[in-house]
């Protein structure tokens, strides 16, 4: 069963890479900048972040060619600095945010909505970090940005309500979350329509919220209602929707409802395996969902072939040194456990926290923020980026 403890409140589809078109300086230098960043682009897509952070590099180093106040260095900068985070290089990605920020903040002022998509950014950064009392303000300057320049009822400031929203969830902060994610699913519903695909995000914030609650009834309505608008706005096979299986299947999980969350996984699974490649990081995720629960059903032979898989895909896509590595590896510690292999388990748990104590070390992240505990999956949380 999944425990409700440890579940990662990371967003999952914030630090989207977008590809910027502005008008050239000069005809080679611009177009040059702009394929290293479609290049990146394609590899973050693709999951495949070191890939993407040697294309940015070159493109960032084109762009500062354009010089210190043109907006593509800015969007550079922090497009490089979202792949350092998906890269688990928390260290790295903070002073790139922060030359991002500076930039938009010297271009347009500080109350320019480009400034409000970097604080959003850097907030999600300190999150991972453990460092919230930071993320905080953060978040609540980009809601104010937003709400001046679009005014109160507009779908940026619904993004702000729901990253804060998220932030409070973290910090088990229930009725003031509550508050924030019903207003944005209001400001959603008014603004776009109530079967808008921004909606899904709503609902799944608001589902996740009664589900750490132990609200499961009020929790599967919603997230049902997610997943049916999902389909209908994406299709039946888009990763959003894999996701909205996935939180679903979570929460039936959660119940020792194994039997109903085994299919969902799977297809969850399948689309994720189709849409985003076999070797993508969420494919990852997903098989590691499924692992922990044949695992919990005695199916070991089965849950042991998925966990050493997820595993090889983590390591070959974010590197040997990587905190959802160190998840693997416990994962795969408990399952070792639980057949009799006791030597090779307490060999992944050293490795494991190895992994983890170096990561927090170099990203001066609190133990607390590494991703997961063995058993317990991550759950979706899903907002719109920027």
């Amino acid at each position: 069963m999944t425990s409700k403890a440890g579940r990662n409140f990371a967003i999952a589809l914030a630090g989207a890479l977008c590809l910027g078109l502005w008008p050239a300086d000069g005809a080679a230098q611009s177009s040059t900048w702009k394929e290293a960043r479609a290049a990146a682009v394609e590899a973050y897509r693709a999951g495949d972040y070191a890939m993407a952070e040697q294309n940015l590099l070159v493109a960032v180093d084109h762009a500062r060619k354009f010089g210190s106040r043109d907006p593509r260095l800015a969007a550079t900068l922090n497009d490089l600095a979202l792949t350092y985070f998906r890269g688990g290089k928390y260290a790295e990605a903070e002073p790139m945010h922060l030359q991002a920020l500076a930039i938009r903040e010297r271009i347009h002022g500080p109350d320019h909505p480009d400034v409000a998509a970097t604080l959003n950014d850097l907030a999600f950064l300190y999150v991972a970090q453990g460092r919230t009392t930071e993320a905080e303000p953060l978040h609540k300057r980009a809601l104010k940005i937003r709400e001046k320049a679009f005014g109160p009822e507009h779908p940026e400031v619904a993004k702000s309500l729901n990253n804060i929203g998220s932030l409070y969830l973290e910090l088990e902060r229930y009725a003031e979350a509550e508050v924030l994610y019903q207003q944005a699913l209001g400001i959603v519903g008014k603004t776009l329509g109530e079967e808008h695909p921004y909606m899904v995000a709503s609902l799944n914030n608001l589902a996740a919220l009664y589900d750490e609650q132990g609200k499961y009834q009020d929790a599967e309505r919603l997230y049902q209602r997610a997943l049916g608008i999902a389909e209908k706005t994406l299709g039946t096979e888009h990763p959003q929707v894999a996701a909205s299986l996935n939180n679903l299947a979570l929460l039936y999980d959660a119940q020792g409802k194994l039997d109903e969350a085994e299919p969902l996984y799977r297809k969850a699974l399948g689309i994720t395996r189709k849409t985003l490649g076999a070797e993508h990081p969420e494919v990852a995720a997903s098989l590691e969902h499924l692992g922990v629960l044949y695992a919990a059903q005695g199916k070991f032979e089965r849950a042991e072939s998925l966990h050493r898989e997820a595993l090889e895909i983590r390591r070959m896509k974010l590197g040997p040194g990587h905190p959802l590595v160190a998840q693997s590896l416990d994962n795969y510690a408990e399952l070792l456990m639980r057949t009799g292999r006791p030597d090779e388990a307490r060999r992944a748990q050293v490795l494991a926290a190895a992994i983890r104590a170096k990561v927090a070390q170099a990203n001066q992240a609190a133990p607390a923020a590494a991703p997961g505990k063995p058993g317990r999956p991550a759950i979706k949380r899903v907002v719109v980026p920027g």
